[in-house]
């Protein structure tokens, strides 16, 4: 499996685990000027996910979520408040979630998400 390949898998089951947890798929790679959304979903209490999917192939020792650093953290901040201010959700309390998903062995995908992996300060 090429990466671009292993990347939209990942991105699919990273939503199927929202979508198992009640949520709403919102946007999907949502493109702006700004950057890419992987993942915009909406919690059932109204909260906006924004998630950045990182996967990884089997036996890679990188963490997934350390290439979220802090310059990807703010291009995914800018691209998120332009995509709120598009959709007419301002207003609506905002989470930004980084998901580590990895193949495993018998066909099936690892998603551990990490809850709040960042804040938009200011």
């Amino acid at each position: 499996m090429n990466p671009a390949e292993t990347g939209r898998r990942g991105e699919a089951a990273a939503a199927k685990y929202y979508l198992q947890q009640g949520c709403t798929l919102l946007a999907h790679n949502y493109r702006s000027r700004m950057g890419e959304l992987d993942l915009v979903v909406q919690q059932p209490d109204g909260t906006v996910v924004i998630c950045e999917v990182k996967t990884r192939s089997p036996g890679s020792l990188a963490s997934p979520a350390a290439a979220v650093d802090a310059a990807k953290q703010r291009r995914l901040i800018c691209t998120a408040q332009l995509y709120l201010q598009q959709t007419g959700r301002s207003d609506a309390p905002v989470r930004f979630d980084v998901a580590e998903v990895k193949p495993l062995d018998s066909g099936r995908w690892m998603v551990h998400i990490i809850r709040g992996a960042f804040l938009c300060k200011g």
